[in-house]
């Protein structure tokens, strides 16, 4: 190699370092050194974060983007170990969360002989094939002099449009051959583009005209809002207009949830004011929304929607959500933060708003008659002080300790129920969830990233004792890197979630759901607090609600990883306003309202 020429490793590596990437997250093998090397030449430019899994190093570059506002990249090595990341990959497509997969492969010269971790029995180093469902796309370079354009094109598809993961899939001798004699410049490449169309100006002029003549009209919120940076051009639509707003779980936090307006979660367990307001409304502007069959009990009218006769005007940037799942009266391709600048614009050009926002004073005094029926409902939970430890009050307890700059990161199980129906997150990264792919794991290693993101605010993940136990790994990177987050293991002795399916659906018949010891037949669970002490962690057992909230104010005083494993009962899973069907199964009933008939 010319002494003046960049390898493919430097290359990938310096391209990173020019789009300001702080930190990699990844696992060794010996189908990365290459690219390990030029991150070792770059240690004073870019951070390597060495981590225990690979789909741990997946979870923590999508928790750090959806902190930061930023993609980063993961390393993981050939065969096993990029075989690993794909359910990370997958859970960050689905929620439209960037960030770059270096994974490396065989090297070209061994392309389907069979080498070591080859995958040849279809096509060549056929890495690309196993993840093409689980990303935007894949890049695999086979030359050297093909690294500097994929690098460029990699990152160019991960942020533009509809952002997601992408692949760059690199054999190992492409890592040190002679690539180029500089690195593209980003700022000729990309950072120029922007992806934040504006709607049709006719659509923005009709959209505008049926919210003002909406008599019970609601805002419903997803990612879109969130992660498009909308959040406060939304807060100005609605009380510019006076229309309450309500979320769906992926939406959570886009609006203070004690904000006047905020009506809170639609879904099957969502409460009452959200889904009646919802099912209810003359309109509804959906705003970067997928409708979802948990936002939308199972698509099934009355419950969540009624679709028509409700008209919709769905907005999202992916044309292929709109009218995926119900028909819309209006549906508008545009970036919604910039839509919402355009209905701004519009209503500062019209007269009479004023007299419309004074005639939602009915239908904002019929919502608060739904929350007062709703909060009387919900109200023993609150102070119920059983142990195990009643889960809303579990809930209700972690939200009430966490300081309004924390970091609250869920895992997938039954406690993300809980949790998104009784806490109260007041700004877009305060509550963080996966409501796409939904893989365990991902509250578990993500608290990891979000830490990276925000290193002086509270970072807390909040796991079920399952999907804790299969990333315990986690445990060593936070003592390694010194990263003070918090879990709050949600420990029910059971796949909870799942078990619940099968009290409701199945007859209570119980299989392969729920952790007994051999002998005893009691419930069983290694202790995950002796667990952490082990690795060198604060560790406590707690089995009543205020015990709890007293070890989460010790845990975040203390400003080091702390694990707290809490016993909270199992056998009560959250009800809501609205509902869900397994097809031929049935489906549950809603545990307070009924179905709606327009």
């Amino acid at each position: 190699m010319s002494k003046n020429m960049l390898d493919g490793g430097q290359v990938i590596v310096d391209y990173l370092v020019r789009e300001k990437v702080p930190y990699v997250f990844g696992l060794c093998g010996h189908g990365n050194i290459g690219f390990l090397d030029a991150l070792y030449e770059r240690s004073d430019d870019i951070k390597t974060v060495s981590v225990h899994h690979e789909s741990v190093a997946g979870f923590m570059a999508d928790v750090y983007y959806r902190v930061g506002g930023k993609p980063t990249a993961t390393f993981t090595s050939c065969g096993p170990g990029s075989a690993n990341l794909p359910i990370a990959l997958a859970n960050s497509y689905l929620d439209s969360v960037p960030f770059l997969a270096v994974t490396g492969n065989v090297p070209t010269s061994q392309f389907n002989r069979g080498a070591f971790q080859e995958l040849y029995r279809h096509y060549q180093a056929d890495f690309p094939s196993t993840v093409r469902a689980y990303c935007k796309r894949v890049f695999q370079p086979t030359r050297g002099d093909m690294v500097p354009l994929a690098i460029r094109q990699a990152w160019k598809t991960m942020v533009t449009g509809r952002p997601g993961p992408v692949v760059l899939d690199v054999p190992f001798d492409i890592f040190k051959e002679a690539a180029a004699e500089e690195t593209p410049k980003p700022e000729e490449w990309n950072a120029n583009i922007s992806c934040r169309c504006g709607a049709d100006p006719e659509g923005v002029t009709k959209a505008v005209d049926m919210l003002i003549a909406a008599k019970r009209p609601v805002i419903l919120v997803g990612q879109g809002v969130k992660y498009g940076g909308a959040a406060a051009d939304l807060l100005r639509v609605a009380e510019r207009l006076r229309i309450p707003v309500a979320w769906s779980a992926s939406g959570t936090g886009a609006i203070d949830s004690r904000h006047p307006l905020a009506l809170g979660l639609i879904a099957r367990n969502g409460p009452y004011q959200a889904n009646h307001a919802a099912r209810t409304a003359d309109v509804l502007l959906a705003l970067g929304v997928r409708f979802d069959d948990r936002t939308s009990s199972s698509w099934l009218p009355g419950y969540s929607f009624t679709i028509p006769p409700t008209r919709l005007i769905h907005v999202d940037i992916d044309p292929d959500e709109i009218a995926r799942n119900y028909p819309v009266a209006l549906g508008l391709m545009a970036d919604v933060r910039t839509f919402l600048h355009q209905v701004l614009a519009e209503l500062e050009s019209r007269d009479g708003l004023a007299d419309a926002a004074v005639s939602r004073a009915k239908w904002l005094d019929t919502i608060d008659g739904y929350r007062r029926e709703w909060n009387a409902f919900i109200a023993p939970g609150f102070v119920e002080d059983a142990s195990p430890i009643h889960p809303q009050r579990a809930a209700h307890e972690i939200d009430k300790v966490l300081p309004e700059d924390a970091i609250l990161v869920s895992d997938i199980g039954v406690h993300h129920n809980w949790l998104i129906q009784f806490c109260n997150p007041r700004r877009p990264d305060s509550l963080i969830g996966s409501m796409g792919f939904g893989p365990m794991g991902f509250g578990v290693a993500g608290v990891l990233g979000a830490q990276f993101a925000a290193p002086e605010r509270p970072c807390v993940s909040v796991c079920g004792d399952g999907a804790f136990f299969m990333h315990a790994s986690v445990l060593g990177t936070a003592v390694e890197y010194d990263l003070p987050v918090i879990w709050v293991v949600w420990n029910n002795f059971a796949y909870a979630s799942i078990r619940g399916l099968q009290r409701g659906y199945l007859g209570g018949r119980e299989l392969a759901t729920d952790f007994r010891h051999p002998d005893t037949g009691a419930p069983y669970n290694p202790d995950f607090a002796a667990m952490a002490r082990s690795a060198g962690i604060a560790g406590v057992n707690v089995d009543r609600a205020a015990d709890l909230a007293d070890a989460l104010r010790a845990a975040l005083t203390s400003r080091r990883p702390y694990l707290i494993n809490a016993n909270i009962g199992a056998d009560k899973n959250p009800g809501g306003a609205g509902v869900w069907e397994l097809p031929g199964l049935g489906q549950s009933q809603p545990a307070f309202g009924g179905r709606y008939q327009p």
